[in-house]
């Protein structure tokens, strides 16, 4: 595996998008998730579909996965960190993180 740290934060990601960043932003959470609640732009790929659809990620670009709390996203990410996805990281706290600390706007769930 690559020395990039397997979590990022999310002052951290927004800082990246803000500076123009190319980041392939990855949901694994299901449909109905999806459509509560998602951070702009993002790619939906439900984590038991990932094996079969990884192909439409590309290695070489930075991945950031998240999913509702960071549970379901950090085995993503160590599956895709094997499968030679290095530049692979975990968004800290998942999507609920992410709304409580920089877009409120992005509904929280249970």
């Amino acid at each position: 595996m690559d020395d990039l740290a397997i979590q990022i934060g999310p002052e951290e990601l927004r800082r990246r998008l803000e500076a123009g960043e190319t980041i392939q932003l990855l949901d694994v959470r299901e449909v109905w998730e999806h459509e509560i609640a998602r951070i702009e732009g993002a790619r939906l790929i439900p984590l038991g579909e990932l094996p079969e659809r990884a192909g439409e990620l590309d290695p070489e670009k930075p991945i950031v996965v998240y999913c509702h709390l960071g549970v379901r996203s950090f085995q993503a990410v160590v599956w895709l960190r094997h499968q030679g996805f290095s530049l692979a990281q975990n968004l800290a706290g998942g999507i609920d993180c992410w709304s409580q600390v920089i877009d409120p706007m992005v509904v929280r769930y249970q």
